[in-house]
């Protein structure tokens, strides 16, 4: 059995509500013969809770089987300062040698970003120990900051985080990405095509059950659920102006949209909602990842918005809430205009180009419309589709391939 490092500041266990990518991938490696072991901030971003009691500077722990290393980090609130001040003290922990000296020496070192200091981090850890360091970029920095209008392309620190970018991609084994199109940004920097991975997000789909669709009474309400993040690119604000309208129609049909989940414009759209008088519209807790299959059931279709940043999306998308969705077998609304679309590949939905909440409503209004075995077969399109290209089982096989080749 190899051993291979996983560096991922936001990792968590499907106890926690966010993203368990690196969990399934390591309770799936385990087949390919790779023990993988998840090395963590002890702060929890989506929660805001610390991990470690006050006298713990770390804690080993097994999750459901998978090790998981926690290191004390700062609190933070929002994306000033003491963010981050906590993704560097996340760096300086993971370099500290009595940090990681209880952990059998790795094979392999991998790198995880959504920030580059992990990646550093992990670049330093596989020359500690003269083993392969992988880079998997899961978000493209500092571009994303500078499509979301964040950072300014002309800036020092933009061009700083340039250089650690190219510098990460030229000193890794191989690059691992998330989204389908990143090879074009990433090769005119110097990088082979042969070195990029896309290996995307998926779902552990023995999770889910194949529910099948109760027969619906003319008066019955028909639910929509959104699952996932409250911040500004998840584009709950024009649902929430498309369910007023949707209102102010007064026509026969009942529709309700769920909004499950928790994030920095949270209180912003709970307050928005109150003003637009939306009876047909509710806000519940974010659940932990095990629970997604069973909240899942209960809706008759799920919606997602992307929003048409100019330059954002043009290397595709990746999101963890879409393959929950999918492998769900329940029809999806999606407003995209990324460079792939999975519910169109899939044929799991309906496809609106834009945001434009009139637009958005007459989508809505259209799937609610359908007669259950329209919707039954676009959600049995979309599990089948997940099945084919996004279950662990199957990503995890095509990481132990990365591990493996860059061992050689």
């Amino acid at each position: 059995m190899k051993n291979v490092w996983i560096l991922n500041h936001y990792g968590q266990a499907p106890v926690d509500a966010g993203g368990t990518r690196h969990f399934h991938l390591a309770e799936y490696l385990l087949g390919h013969s790779w023990q993988v072991t998840i090395i963590a901030a002890s702060f929890n971003h989506n929660t805001g809770c610390q991990r470690l009691a006050y006298h713990e500077s770390s804690r080993n722990e097994y999750i459901e089987g998978v090790p998981f290393l926690w290191l004390r980090t700062p609190g933070y609130k929002g994306n000033g300062g003491k963010r981050i001040l906590n993704m560097l003290a996340y760096t300086w922990q993971v370099l500290k040698k009595t940090a990681t000296e209880k952990l059998q020496r790795p094979d392999v070192v991998v790198g995880s970003s959504v920030h580059p200091f992990a990646a550093v981090a992990a670049f330093f850890l596989s020359r500690r120990f003269n083993v392969p360091f992988v880079f998997e970029v899961r978000d493209l920095w500092p571009q994303t900051l500078v499509d979301l209008g964040r950072l300014k392309d002309n800036s020092f620190i933009t061009w700083a985080l340039r250089k650690m970018e190219s510098w990460l991609y030229l000193n890794a084994s191989r690059i691992v990405v998330l989204l389908p199109f990143a090879w074009q940004y990433i090769v005119p920097l110097g990088v082979s095509k042969e070195q990029i991975v896309w290996i995307p997000n998926g779902v552990d789909l023995s999770l889910f059950s194949l529910p099948s669709f109760s027969a619906r009474q003319p008066n019955d309400v028909f639910t929509l659920m959104y699952l996932g993040s409250h911040a500004q690119a998840d584009g709950i604000e024009n649902m929430l102006r498309a369910m007023k309208i949707i209102k102010d129609r007064n026509d026969q049909l009942q529709i309700k949209l769920r909004l499950v989940g928790d994030g920095p414009m949270k209180l912003k759209l709970v307050a928005l909602a109150q003003e637009l008088c939306l009876s047909n519209v509710s806000f519940e807790q974010p659940v932990a990842k095990n629970q997604i299959p069973a909240i899942a059931v209960q809706a008759d279709a799920f919606i997602v918005v992307v929003l048409n940043f100019p330059k954002l999306y043009r290397y595709g998308i990746s999101m963890n809430k879409l393959y929950d969705y999918l492998a769900s077998a329940r029809p999806i609304i999606i407003v995209s205009n990324a460079a792939n679309n999975p519910v169109v590949d899939a044929d799991a939905g309906i496809s609106v180009t834009t945001a434009n909440p009139e637009d958005l409503a007459n989508a809505i209004v259209k799937m609610a419309e359908m007669s259950v075995e329209e919707r039954e077969q676009m959600g049995r399109n979309g599990r089948h589709y997940v099945e084919q290209n996004h279950s662990f089982e199957m990503l995890s096989a095509k990481f132990a391939a990365v591990l493996d080749d860059v061992c050689r």
